[in-house]
């Protein structure tokens, strides 16, 4: 049943594109339903757990558990998000708005699974898909939106690592990545030390998520993002999540002095900063979200004080006020819809005859503000409670208490602010009308359940106990009333609405001082310059590297290499001996092969012999593999010196023919890092291969491979069994190359080709007579080169062979057809080679899903046909023989082909642009003929 609830609510976002194309804005009311209906199977089961396997052997589970704190959350995320969604449906104009509501369903699916997570890393899986999804909703709403979004994704992927952090030391500490045990595990009472780093990684991440002081800035920046996301993810889910994380934690650290203190510290100067930067606020959505951080300052105190009922004061004041905020966000949407403005200014100078939007304004700002007889004014008064009952030193519980009725007093100021500036009352002023119910209705749900709460908030008794008892590790009971009777939260009740009256009172005097004073500079101005230092950070570093000459891009990771070797001659210690036999003289002559090539490399002059004593080096290494009885290696090395000569071939006649001269002094400091990194290289293999004994994992792979996997190759089954997720990583960075290049070579004009005069009268200068024996060559091996290719991918798991090595013959098989080709204007192999590539990262990624019913993903799995061995890597194999054709036919297609400014050329035309011309490569129309969309 749990599963079924978050499938529910994944199923939503992967069918919102396709509903969306069917039923455009109108979209929202349909998606709506699923998340309506996991609400209620989630209040039908009320609690339980449940285990997915996922990644079992390293003990992570897709572990799911409902409790009293999840099930508070997981209502308002559900909810609220309906809400928002029914909402959208009449917000926006007619259109389909298919990325917005699959952006606002996949939030809503990762909120889902963060609040439900029972393993820390489906936990931050979650909280990291929630900060991509905020970070693209924000950036969708404009041009304008972009550098915010940025600022956001900053400040939030900062949180992000450090609950990396947080979650990796957890786990190492405890042993398991599971939640629930993590949470119980009695250490953190007895190590001090890794309590100290958990508390203050998990603290950054929840301040940053939940803008608390000093990360608050982005929060008002993300306003640029339309009303429905402010309203859903900055309001009432995003920063929830920071909320739930702190409460989720409290049972283990409620009684550790630095929580108590960062939470306090940190949510009191929170609360009174934003309360005073709202009410410098004319912009009403501006106003809001400051007054969003104000009052999230207040819950981040509740639960640093630690106490039973201080963690029942937040439960109940984050369910207070999702709804009025939800509510306050939606309807200013409505103002800013209809005014075409959200300055109070301006909305004063408007007789504004709005009924409905006004008055759930009013009761949703009453709410905020801790009026009686609404929920807010229910919460504010089991806040005070909590804070004066505070276990901390004698003056702890006044200062406290003190903070937040000083910060409560300034949001009723910038409560009345919000009702008083939306009020417009110019009776000469422009008519503002109301909008239709389907607009307003689902806002005023929020604003209405407030009230009702408020005068009935013995309902909630048993959510609030439920989540109450999981965030404190105690069991919770709890009896919610509006009237309590005489005692001191009262009191301070009364002198925080007084106070608050006396404040809107003297607006008039007090809002120039506030316009007066300010900070010499602002939070957002230090995440600017934190991300432009970043900027300039990365300019310099990719400088080191990021250049045209060899030797400078080569120099860093080479230097690099010489620094590892130098530690691990240092360092290593206890290798095990080397056999006395160390050589053969076999050995030695591939030794002076290598030697010839590498001399001859470094003294040719032309970039053809270059490619030639190069490739000497790369024949000599294949014979050397093959001599130690390494055939795959040796067939894989074979064939990329083949494929890597006629790919270079296509690069050479765009590059001059010669190298420029280098002076000597240029090249004593490129000799010195070269001799040190062969020197380094030289020790790194004869200390940590040589002819030795077999290591403990070889010999588990010689007698354990076969019998695991159900091959018999080791180098085929460690690359696509042992080491699956490795490749499939490498398959992926293999595809990403292969799109890059080919944007690349698309979106830039490369380097004219070489013109070379041929001798008319010769006999090589008729390309179709000088190809006669090639095409006839190709047509008869081609074919076979194909077949054998498919023989060595379906034998590699048994015999040499495999995906990659069978996809480099069917490229060398490839390679011949473009060369029996008479001409370069023509593509000989029509193959959607960037297709290929994305079907082969594809099938490799499905294939690891059929290992998860074996318990892991990428697990082995084979069976015996008429005894053949049938396994799931030869399909991961497939997947590798598909990318890797496809880099291959990219390479010769867009290195290949001449571009159209060549073939015009070659035809005549003009040759004299410098291009910089975007569109040269665009086909151009006459301008006779009449171009239609």
């Amino acid at each position: 049943m749990l599963l079924a609830c978050v499938a529910t609510v994944v199923a939503t976002c992967v069918l919102a594109p396709l509903v969306t194309r069917l039923l455009g804005r109108s979209a929202g009311w349909i998606l709506s339903i699923p998340l309506l209906a996991a609400a209620a199977g989630l209040i039908v089961l009320g609690s339980g757990t449940q285990h997915v396997p996922w990644m079992p052997t390293l003990g992570i589970g897709f572990d799911l558990k409902l409790d009293g704190l999840s099930l508070t959350f997981m209502l308002l995320v559900l909810l609220i998000g309906a809400a928002v969604l029914t909402y959208s449906s009449r917000y926006f104009a007619v259109g389909r708005h298919t990325r917005y509501f699959t952006l606002m369903t996949a939030f809503a699916a990762a909120m889902t699974m963060l609040v439900l997570a029972d393993d820390v890393v489906l936990l931050f899986v979650s909280w990291e898909l929630t900060t991509l999804c905020s970070f693209l909703l924000i950036a969708r709403s404009g041009s304008k939106a972009h550098r915010p979004a940025i600022r956001t994704l900053l400040v939030t992927a900062m949180g992000g690592l450090s609950l990396l952090g947080a979650v990796t030391t957890m786990a190492v500490a405890t042993g398991t990545t599971q939640l629930s045990e993590i949470i119980a595990d009695p250490m953190w009472q007895e190590d001090t030390a890794v309590a100290t780093t958990v508390i203050a990684l998990l603290a950054i991440a929840a301040f940053t998520k939940s803008a608390q002081f000093p990360f608050q800035a982005w929060l008002p920046d993300s306003m640029v993002a339309i009303t429905p996301v402010s309203a859903y993810l900055h309001a009432a889910a995003m920063v929830k999540a920071g909320i739930y994380l702190l409460l989720r934690f409290s049972p283990a650290f409620s009684e550790v002095p630095l929580w108590n203190t960062m939470l306090i510290t940190s949510g009191l100067i929170t609360a009174l900063l934003g309360a005073v930067a709202a009410l410098r606020r004319y912009d009403l959505k501006e106003l809001l979200a400051y007054s969003t951080i104000s009052q999230l300052g207040l819950l981040v105190a509740m639960i640093g004080v630690g106490t039973p009922e201080a963690i029942k004061a937040a439960t109940v004041h984050t369910v207070a006020h999702a709804l009025f905020k939800s509510a306050l966000f939606l309807f200013v949407g409505v103002i800013d819809h209809r005014a075409g403005t959200r300055d109070i200014r301006a909305l004063t100078h408007m007789r504004i005859r709005m009924p409905v939007t006004l008055g759930a304004i009013t009761i949703s700002a009453a709410s905020m503000a801790g009026l009686p007889p609404l929920l807010g004014f229910v919460s504010k008064e089991s806040m005070f409670t909590a804070f004066v009952d505070a276990p901390a030193t004698p003056w702890g519980p006044i200062a406290i208490t003190a903070a937040a009725a000083v910060a409560s007093a300034l949001t009723f100021a910038y409560s009345a602010r919000i009702v008083m500036g939306a009020r417009g009352h110019d009776p000469d002023g422009r008519e503002v009308t109301e909008v239709r119910p389907a607009v307003w209705a689902a806002p005023s749900l929020a604003a209405l359940a407030g009230l009702v709460l408020g005068l009935l908030p013995f309902t909630l008794d048993p959510l609030i106990s439920g989540a109450a008892t999981a965030a404190s590790g105690t069991t919770v009971e709890t009896h919610l009333a509006l009237w309590h009777g005489f005692n001191l939260p009262l009191l301070i009740s009364v002198l925080v609405i007084s106070t608050g009256v006396l404040l809107v009172l003297a607006r008039k005097r007090i809002q120039p001082v506030l316009l007066k004073y300010r900070l010499p500079f602002s939070a957002l101005d230090v995440v600017e310059a934190i991300l432009s230092g970043l900027a300039r950070t990365g300019r310099v570093v990719s400088g080191w590297s990021g250049t045209t000459a060899p030797r400078l891009h080569l120099a860093m990771p080479v230097i690099v290499t010489i620094g590892i070797g130098a530690v691990g001659v240092l360092g290593i210690s206890g290798l095990p001996a080397v056999d006395g036999n160390t050589s053969r003289p076999l050995d030695w002559v591939l030794v002076v092969l290598l030697a010839a090539g590498v001399i001859a490399a470094m003294m040719v002059s032309t970039r053809v012999g270059a490619v030639v004593v190069v490739g000497v080096v790369g024949f000599a290494m294949t014979l050397w593999f093959m001599s130690l009885g390494a055939a795959d290696v040796a067939l894989t090395q074979l064939l990329v010196e083949i494929l890597t000569v006629t790919v270079m071939v296509l690069l050479l006649r765009r590059l001059p023919t010669d190298f420029k001269p280098t002076p000597l002094r240029r090249s004593l400091p490129s000799l010195a890092i070269a001799i040190a990194a062969g020197l380094t290289t030289t020790l790194g293999v004869w200390a940590l291969t040589g002819r030795r004994s077999m290591s403990n994992a070889a010999e588990y792979y010689l007698t354990e491979g076969e019998g695991v996997t159900g091959g018999a190759n080791i180098v085929n089954t460690i690359l696509v069994d042992f080491r699956a997720l490795d490749t499939l990583g490498e398959l992926s960075v293999l595809g990403v190359a292969g799109i890059v290049i080919a944007t690349l070579l698309r979106s830039r004009r490369p380097a004219s080709a070489r013109r070379i005069e041929i001798d008319e009268s010769s006999p090589l200068a008729d390309a179709l007579d000088n190809s006669v024996f090639t095409r006839t060559l190709a047509r008869l091996v081609g074919p076979l080169i194909v077949v054998l290719s498919v023989f060595l991918l379906l034998r590699g798991h048994q015999e040499p062979g495999g995906g990659f090595i069978a996809a480099l013959v069917g490229g060398a098989g490839f390679a011949l057809i473009y060369l029996m080709s008479a001409t370069d204007d023509v593509r000989r192999v029509r193959l959607p080679y960037l297709a290929l590539i994305g079907a082969g990262i594809v099938i490799g990624a499905g294939t690891g899903l059929f290992g998860l019913t074996e318990g892991s993903f990428l697990a082995p799995l084979y069976t015996e046909i008429l005894g053949y061995k049938l396994t799931s890597a030869l399909v991961f194999d497939v997947g590798v023989y598909l990318a890797v054709i496809g880099i291959v036919l990219s390479a010769f297609n867009l290195l290949g082909l001449p571009r159209p400014h060549e073939r015009d050329a070659a035809h005549g035309f003009d040759e004299g642009d410098d291009g910089d011309d975007p569109h040269a490569d665009a086909p151009q129309t006459p301008d006779h003929q009449e171009v239609t969309a």
